[in-house]
């Protein structure tokens, strides 16, 4: 395996390893501030507790009724939840999620907000996502593409699930000038 690709694989480890680590979720304070009351209100305590991004990408979306919504890094299910709120029965949301434990919390919480038969949480990774090309409407991510050190990737990705005409929607972390090597080689940095 070549030093690049040895990297990578290291820093999805890494990545994992910060995950699973967080433990009982703690992300509460960050939904309060992130989420209007009325996205809030009616949403299982789980799903709050697991809010762990940067943004409110559902907030800026514009997303419709019967819409096919993909969230990358659903982690707990809170956007993909309030996703499925907006696109309605007659729409889709997925949620792709590199921890097989937090697909299902997420297909827990996606159940008890009442919106679980128009839902799917998939295991996966977003530098391989695991769609047919053209598939979804919308792309919404918070807080998990700078994870990834194949970010070309990720877009070319996202590109490929989304129909003609399809829309991406972002919240994420970016920084204003180049990083030192060190940072750019640490794999515990990577994760947060």
């Amino acid at each position: 395996m070549d030093q690049d690709l040895l990297h990578q694989a290291e820093v999805k480890a890494a990545v994992r390893t910060a995950y699973e680590a967080i433990g009982s979720g703690g992300g509460e304070p960050v939904a309060r501030r992130l989420y209007r009351e009325e996205q809030l209100a009616g949403l299982p305590a789980g799903a709050i507790a697991w809010a762990l991004g940067v943004g409110n990408p559902v907030l800026h979306a514009e997303l419709r009724p019967g819409e096919t919504v993909l969230d990358l890094g659903s982690g707990g299910g809170i956007d993909t939840i309030l996703a499925a709120r907006e696109v309605g029965p007659t729409g889709r949301a997925i949620g792709i999620d590199l921890l097989d434990e937090m697909v299902e919390r997420a297909r827990g919480h996606a159940r008890e907000a009442g919106v679980g038969a128009w839902t799917e949480f998939r295991r996966g990774e977003m530098e391989d996502i695991p769609l047919p090309d053209g598939s979804v409407d919308v792309v919404i991510s918070n807080g998990v593409i700078n994870l990834s050190p194949r970010k070309s990737r990720v877009l070319a990705e996202i590109h490929r699930v989304l129909r003609p005409g399809g829309r991406l929607c972002v919240a994420d972390l970016t920084v204003e000038e180049d990083l030192p090597a060190e940072i750019l080689t640490s794999d515990a940095a990577w994760a947060g």
